[in-house]
């Protein structure tokens, strides 16, 4: 079931279906474009902060709908799973991954990004406790993100340079952009199952290599026969490093903010002015 489309609810023991990403292979990329890249997306984050200000409430009526029906209602699921796909193509023209401008809507059939989610039956102890639940997966996501965003220069130069994204890049930003779309929907009730897949996928992920072919066959044909280049992700050995690099990053930005925090006096409860430093005993 595709962004944009949902169903009734799979039987209660019906197996979970992680959201899947769909991405085309990388291919060149117009250095304009590249060169003005976030200024291009500035109509979307400015759409998406109205949006996701409405997508944390609709998240808030889910939780509550969820945990009596075990359940998503239609109205709310379309209105979560659209603003999922939404984001995750802005995040994907923001990252290099794809060079098409992601339209004003919140679902785009036609547009080579897609997020795939199903509509299974929610377990009401787990959406009791999503807060909670949620939180291991957010605390790899978050640091991975900002580590992204951290070396975000790096990766500019570079496919400005080149006019492309190197394999490894790719890999390692679709596996990154991946998980976070599978916390994205965990975090709004749109799946029961568990984010996964951090380090992409381990070879045979799809089944045998008959169920492989019939899975990118399904894929492709949604997809208009552009084919996927995620499903199945299997990274390379420097595609993985990259995500480690990306991780690291995030954590050493984060701890640089704390230490710089505490020294000129930012942390909360502490007046700025009276602050002591790191060397203070």
């Amino acid at each position: 079931m595709t962004e944009g489309q949902w169903a009734q609810p799979s039987p209660p023991f019906a197996p979970e279906r992680l959201p899947q990403l769909d991405i085309p292979a990388p291919g060149p990329q117009r250095r304009l474009t590249v060169f003005f890249r976030l200024l291009l997306l500035v109509p979307h984050f400015v759409v998406l902060f109205f949006l996701h200000v409405a997508a944390w409430f609709a998240t808030i009526a889910a939780w509550f709908a969820a945990l009596a029906t075990a359940r998503v209602p239609d109205p709310l699921y379309r209105f979560l799973s659209g603003y999922l796909g939404w984001t995750t193509r802005v995040d994907a023209e923001a990252m290099l991954l794809v060079d098409r401008y992601p339209p004003f809507a919140l679902h785009a059939p036609a547009h080579p990004v897609r997020v795939e989610v199903g509509g299974d039956r929610l377990n009401r102890l787990a959406v009791l406790f999503r807060v909670v639940l949620m939180l291991p997966a957010v605390i790899v996501q978050a640091p991975a993100v900002c580590g992204w965003w951290t070396l975000g220069l790096v990766w500019w130069l570079i496919v400005l340079i080149r006019g492309r994204v190197p394999q490894p890049l790719f890999e390692a930003s679709a596996a990154l952009l991946r998980f976070r779309v599978r916390t994205g929907a965990y975090v709004m009730m749109l799946t029961p199952a568990y984010p996964k897949g951090f380090f992409g996928d381990r070879p045979g992920a799809l089944g045998t290599d008959a169920e492989e072919a019939a899975e990118v066959g399904r894929v492709t044909e949604n997809l208009g026969g552009a084919g996927s280049a995620t499903r199945p992700l299997v990274l390379g050995t420097p595609a993985t490093v990259l995500l480690v690099v990306f991780l690291l990053a995030g954590l050493a930005a984060g701890a640089s903010g704390s230490t710089s925090s505490y020294t000129t006096g930012d942390e909360p409860g502490r007046e700025p002015g009276g602050a002591r430093t790191v060397t203070d005993r």
